[in-house]
């Protein structure tokens, strides 16, 4: 890089556009399946903890898929049973993997040991030389809330005296002439605010092809020499100086270190569903985000944002190719990070992951059906990634993520395809003769029998792996008396826990049929698009939120109907689901409502009870803005 060559020297606002000088930068498209080099960059730490989760995860599931055959104790099982036993055993595979996960955060915090993955470095008292750029890519966004987050950024990084050497882009993707009008006189209005001082730039893209990933691949290939590294944010992501500094400096003081990737907090909740996600962030967040930590290594993940990025390293190995067919499963990668975090680490750069690091905040989708259609663009992004696991010379870990992905949304399916197959199951046992000899000669009758006493043991060591995650997490928060008031005491914590988890329970059906859905749709060949996330507000109606879940509601009124002609206790095993179903569109109406100052207090977060400066600022900026732009 020329060290002599200053953007803010050669910065020219074009007529439309404000922008610096070209640094072009080659961004080649990788092969995917193309031998590289790398080493895996593992200590022993980072062995045994991986050895640990793989044989606690073969040994409890292979103990619940004995126990449920014992269950059902079968002499002659028939395929549909088989089948219930199988599908079971992969529901419960997946869930204890992240319970185990967790467990081994919770053990590393409680021993005291460091969770990062790389050591944090301090910024030296002399400043940070490298250069950084901060990317805020952004497509159809309120602007009044990326206006105020990067005013607010921008004049903490100035108060800072210097200690890191920033520019920041708005890199937009809004295609829509009357919608970039407004956006060209709101950030006109932001670069008057902030004076030339503050280094903003601005560009609008025709056309947006690849969506984010190839609105930052643009970037690099025409500035990115320039930069020895950028920090991705989301329109409603924000970061502090300290945190900032802390990052570059870590970039500097180890070399071979191509990602580093935050744990954001989520703050700015308003909804009682935004509430709910940030209690549960909040609290048993920070021991999952530990326990993955423990086995991640120097192979981490990367979530697309809140993260920094070695310019030079993400150029020559992260440029993704356009995979072959027609959408969903071909075209652009949907879900670009997981592999641009794989093919960095196949190309020998490392992927850290530093959950200690505070300073680092996002918001969060509003309400349930916002979810929901961030959800379905996430499962074509993550079944993209099935194409991928079987590229060459990917890290094993690499394939984990790429798999876990996919994982996460199949697992809605195979959960669904379970109840299916229990409930025929129940129904047979309800109104299906038994046949109590084979077709063979025998003086000895095979009588069905259900195991009660097994079958109950399976339910509460289930239930124990699902709410094991919540119950460390509050454990942790409540350590001891110090904690426990700093988080608002214990009955209010165990409170906040209870409300989350009844809410989460009911919630729970509703996605998991969403997502068989989405999953469906997928492999039917349908594409998701590209809309617009709204991240602030809710103006759907209750006869709108009942409409737009009918479909739930009516499964729901079939499956309730079906258990109770079978028996009342079946009625009553299912009614999690049942009720959970019956109550989508109210549950998804109330929840999109600002939450009470009650419900607040009871999910409020340290975020909330003790909000840190920056945050306060931007809350302010943000009021501002919202009296400059009238909202969208």
């Amino acid at each position: 890089m020329d060290e002599g060559i200053g953007l803010a020297t050669t910065a020219r606002p074009l007529l439309e556009e404000y922008v610096p000088e070209a640094r072009r930068c080659a961004m080649p498209e990788q092969q995917l399946w193309l031998n590289a080099a790398g080493d895996d960059a593992r200590g022993p730490g980072v062995r045994l903890a991986r050895w640990f989760l793989v044989l606690s995860t073969i040994a409890a599931t292979a103990a619940f898929s004995v126990t449920l055959y014992a269950v059902l104790s079968v002499q002659r099982p028939t395929p549909l049973q088989i089948g219930f036993l199988v599908l079971c055993t992969v529901c419960f595979g997946w869930m204890v993997t992240g319970s185990i996960s967790a467990l081994m955060g919770f053990v590393a915090l409680a021993l005291g040991r460091g969770i990062d993955t790389v050591s944090v470095s301090e910024p030296a008292t002399t400043g940070l030389r490298s250069r950084t750029a901060l990317l805020f890519p952004v497509y159809r966004e309120n602007m009044s809330t990326v206006a105020a987050n990067v005013e607010t950024m921008c004049e903490d990084l100035e108060k800072s005296e210097g200690s890191i050497d920033a520019d920041v882009f708005i890199l937009s993707d809004t295609q829509n002439e009357t919608e970039r009008r407004a956006e060209r006189a709101a950030y006109k209005v932001l670069r008057s605010r902030m004076g030339r001082q503050a280094h903003i730039y601005i560009r609008w893209r025709t056309p947006n092809t690849g969506r984010k990933a190839g609105n930052i691949r643009d970037w690099i290939e025409t500035y990115g020499a320039g930069y020895d590294y950028f920090v991705v944010l989301d329109a409603d992501s924000i970061m502090s100086p300290a945190a900032l500094s802390c990052l570059v400096a870590t970039m500097d003081t180890h070399p071979q270190a191509g990602l580093i990737q935050t744990v954001p907090r989520l703050v700015g909740a308003r909804s009682l569903f935004a509430r709910l996600q940030q209690f549960a962030a909040g609290y048993y967040g920070p021991i999952i985000a530990a326990g993955i930590a423990t086995w991640y290594g120097a192979t981490g993940n990367y979530w697309g944002h809140n993260a920094i990025v070695r310019t030079k390293a993400f150029a020559a190995a992260a440029g993704l190719p356009v995979l072959a067919g027609r959408p969903p499963f071909g075209g652009h990668i949907l879900s670009h990070d997981f592999v641009e975090a794989a093919l960095l680490r196949r190309a020998g750069w490392q992927v850290h992951f530093v959950p200690s690091l505070g300073g680092s905040f996002e918001g969060c989708p509003p309400a349930l059906d916002d979810l929901i259609t961030r959800d379905r663009r996430w499962a074509q992004g993550n079944l993209q990634h099935l194409f991928v696991l079987g590229a060459s010379r990917l890290r094993l870990v690499s394939r984990m993520h790429l798999a876990m992905g996919a994982m996460a949304y199949i697992a809605s399916a195979v959960w669904a395809l379970t109840l299916l197959v229990g409930v025929i199951l129940s129904i047979q046992a309800k109104y299906a003769r038994p046949t109590y000899f084979d077709s063979e000669e025998t003086l000895f009758p095979q009588w069905p029998v259900f195991d009660a006493k097994k079958a109950l043991i399976l339910f509460f060591v289930t239930m124990a792996v699902v709410y094991l995650p919540k119950i460390l997490g509050i454990l942790w928060v409540m350590r001891n008396g110090v904690q426990r008031t700093c988080h608002g005491g214990a009955v209010r914590i165990v409170s906040g826990l209870v409300f989350e988890s009844l809410c989460s329970t009911l919630m729970a059906p509703v996605l998991m049929l969403t997502q068989t859905r989405a999953v469906a749709e997928i492999i039917l060949g349908r594409d998701s698009g590209w809309a617009a996330q709204r991240r602030n507000g809710a103006d759907t109606s209750f006869l709108e939120s009942c409409l737009n879940h009918r479909w739930q509601l009516l499964i729901g009124l079939g499956l309730g109907g079906v258990c109770a002609a079978i028996s009342i206790s079946v009625l009553a095993w299912m009614s999690p689901i049942v009720l959970g179903l019956l109550l989508a569109g109210p549950l998804a109406y109330a929840t999109s409502r600002e939450s009470s100052r009650s419900l607040s207090s009871l999910l409020s977060t340290n975020e909330d009870r003790e909000a840190p400066q920056l945050l306060v600022r931007q809350t302010q900026k943000q009021r501002e803005w919202q009296q400059l732009i009238p909202r969208e």
